[in-house]
């Protein structure tokens, strides 16, 4: 089985970080992925589609150092379901984007393009898993999330 997630996109809200209960640090935030294509009437639609993705560790932290609103970023990763009551008792459901790897591209609004490999003094986050699942023998249980 696969489960692959590649984005390019642009961050949509400056990343939240936060640290579970073990240390382990996770950011959120949101990346919007543009798609241009051809109504009916042979117009070009641009449409946008928002992600929600959560990095943890090392990459949390690179990201919530240097991913602000409007970054362009690449990110591998996978796709995650979780589920949840909320306050009224109704079971809800999201669907988030794991970060695996994530790479900064252009400089903020596309000004000044670094390229792949991001600006000199902005490194890559690691090519290592991120998510809990490559952090520690310490399991991260659903009462070290966060959110």
């Amino acid at each position: 089985m696969i489960n692959k997630v590649i984005l390019v996109g642009h961050v949509g809200r400056d990343p939240e970080l936060r640290y579970t209960a073990s240390g382990t640090a996770v950011a959120n935030f949101s990346l919007a992925t543009n798609r241009r294509r051809k109504d009916r009437d042979g117009e070009w639609q641009e449409e946008t589609e928002w992600h929600r993705v959560v990095a943890w560790g090392r990459t949390a932290e690179v990201v919530n150092q240097y991913a602000s609103k409007g970054r362009q970023l690449y990110i591998e990763g996978r796709l995650q379901t979780r589920d949840w009551e909320d306050r009224d008792g109704n079971k809800r459901y999201t669907t988030e984007v794991i970060a695996e790897l994530v790479k900064l591209l252009g400089s903020r609004h596309g000004e000044g393009d670094f390229g792949s490999s991001g600006p000199p003094d902005a490194p890559d986050a690691p090519d290592a898993p991120s998510g809990p699942s490559g952090q520690s023998d310490t399991p991260v249980t659903d009462d070290d999330i966060p959110f």
